[in-house]
């Protein structure tokens, strides 16, 4: 990766920023809350659900990704894209404690 600069609107940069600061303190709280004992194991799935994390999650990652489409060459994308995919995703061998057979 280069170290180039990729322009964004600042409205929208600023967006993410809320969404993912409210999850950050919030999940940082809810991992407080278990430590205590003062939050089941389902406080967390409650909080995905209500506060609509996924979607804004979404958002976000659809923001980032228009501005680099916008900016990069396709070579450069499926660089990211391969980055990208690396990643350790929930229901697979490579998620932490969890195995891709889940039937039980």
């Amino acid at each position: 990766m280069s170290s180039r600069e990729i322009r964004m609107p600042l409205t929208e940069v600023v967006a993410v920023l809320q969404d993912l600061n409210e999850f950050v303190v919030s999940l940082d709280r809810l991992g407080s809350c278990q430590a205590c004992g003062t939050a089941d194991e389902y406080t967390v799935g409650r909080f995905v659900a209500d506060w609509d994390v996924a979607r804004r999650l979404a958002r976000a990652r659809h923001f980032l990704s228009v501005a680099l489409d916008g900016q990069l060459s396709e070579e450069e994308i499926a660089e990211i894209d391969a980055l990208c995919d690396q990643g350790r995703f929930y229901g697979t061998d490579s998620a932490p404690g969890r195995s891709a057979d889940r039937s039980g």
